[in-house]
């Protein structure tokens, strides 16, 4: 009797237990929403990017002959117009001397030349001489003036011979190491170039983008969606960390690859601690114009499916939940960029996404704007 009494309350325990649960059982899930809106952003585009030295120099002899000295520390840094290399001048000067010699002796010629035709010009005036000898020597006083010009172009070429026997700095910069030393035998116009320089601040990096994506924004931009920007640019360094200065976008590439599809972009930037090398991969942002009346979606509601394509879930009319898909334009610190898909005033479930089931009620709760937003 007191077993079936204990059974009897148990029942009843379990009927009022369920009576309790049944409306909690059909209550539509809680979920956090966002409620969407536009604004104007700045649209950025993160590439892959290479530096590149501002100037580079690769320094070659004019003349030839032996290295006397080298007079630079190589991975100094080096001015315009510094003695880099000094080439035995003692041919040279011989030459010089020859010239100017030769020089001399032209001009005291011409001297001569020049009195003798004034007298028989003076002379013809009587017929004091006949024409063809007065007509020899205005030739002859002639060819002294070409005689003395041609001895004043060797003495010039001369000189200018010896003065390139002084290997200057064309430009100001780094100077590398040296590919020659004392007693190394140079020849003028040789291939193999004897230091090379490179300014390196401030720094290029030159950037690919493809030619697709370049066309696309291009479009955008001519058809009023997105507004010119600044040509601002900042860079990542290959450990990832940021590079503090900032730069701008100098020019396009006006060609693209044939075999890559991709255009060039030159940027320059600021490299006064001589962080930058030549060579170097960085990755680089770059603002391409603002795009007017954009949907921002916070990056936690939007998912990807079996095929790859964005969606997310919103809450529509009687609060059903309703899946969309998405196309989107890139990322914006914590929101992708939404061109499809989504619109301003749409409610996008941000928490809960597993409990939301597309069709069905859920019971929304507004969440606080995400921080991130730019």
């Amino acid at each position: 009797m007191r077993i079936l009494t204990v059974v009897a309350m148990a029942a009843g325990l379990a009927g009022c237990g369920g009576a309790e649960q049944a409306p909690l059982a059909g209550k539509p899930p809680e979920v956090g929403v966002v409620k969407l809106e536009v604004k104007d952003v700045a649209v950025r585009a993160e590439l892959a990017g290479r530096t590149v030295a501002f100037r580079s120099a690769e320094v070659r002899p004019q003349v030839n002959g032996i290295v006397l000295k080298r007079h630079f520390t190589e991975g100094s840094l080096v001015k315009a117009g510094d003695l880099l290399y000094q080439i035995d001048p003692a041919g040279y000067q011989a030459a010089l001397q020859q010239a100017e010699a030769t020089l001399a002796s032209a001009r005291a010629a011409l001297g001569s030349l020049k009195g003798r035709a004034e007298r028989y010009a003076e002379l013809a005036k009587i017929d004091g001489v006949s024409r063809q000898e007065r007509e020899e020597a205005d030739a002859d006083y002639r060819k002294g003036l070409a005689a003395v010009k041609a001895g004043e172009a060797a003495v010039a070429a001369a000189r200018v011979d010896l003065s390139r026997t002084r290997v200057l700095a064309p430009i100001s910069g780094r100077i590398g190491r040296s590919a020659v030393s004392e007693g190394a035998l140079l020849t003028a116009g040789q291939s193999a170039a004897l230091a090379t320089i490179q300014q390196l601040d401030p720094m290029y990096v030159d950037i690919v983008q493809s030619s697709q994506d370049l066309l696309a924004f291009k479009r955008r931009q001519a058809d009023g969606e997105r507004q010119p920007a600044g040509a601002a640019a900042t860079l990542k360094l290959e450990d990832g960390a940021p590079y503090r200065h900032p730069g701008k976008l100098r020019f396009t590439e006006l060609n693209v690859d044939r075999v890559s599809g991709a255009v060039t972009l030159r940027a320059e930037f600021p490299n006064p601690e001589g962080l930058l090398l030549p060579g170097m991969y960085v990755r680089a942002e770059l603002e391409q114009g603002v795009r007017r009346q954009a949907v921002l979606a916070p990056q936690q509601g939007v998912a990807r499916d079996g095929k790859g394509r964005a969606t997310a879930l919103v809450l529509g009319a009687g609060n059903k939940v309703e899946q969309r898909l998405l196309t989107t334009e890139g990322t914006h610190g914590a929101y992708w960029l939404v061109a499809t898909g989504l619109k301003a005033g749409d409610r996008l479930i941000v928490d809960g996404l597993q409990r939301a089931r597309p069709g069905e009620a859920a019971t929304p709760v507004a969440l606080p704007a995400q921080a991130g937003r730019s």
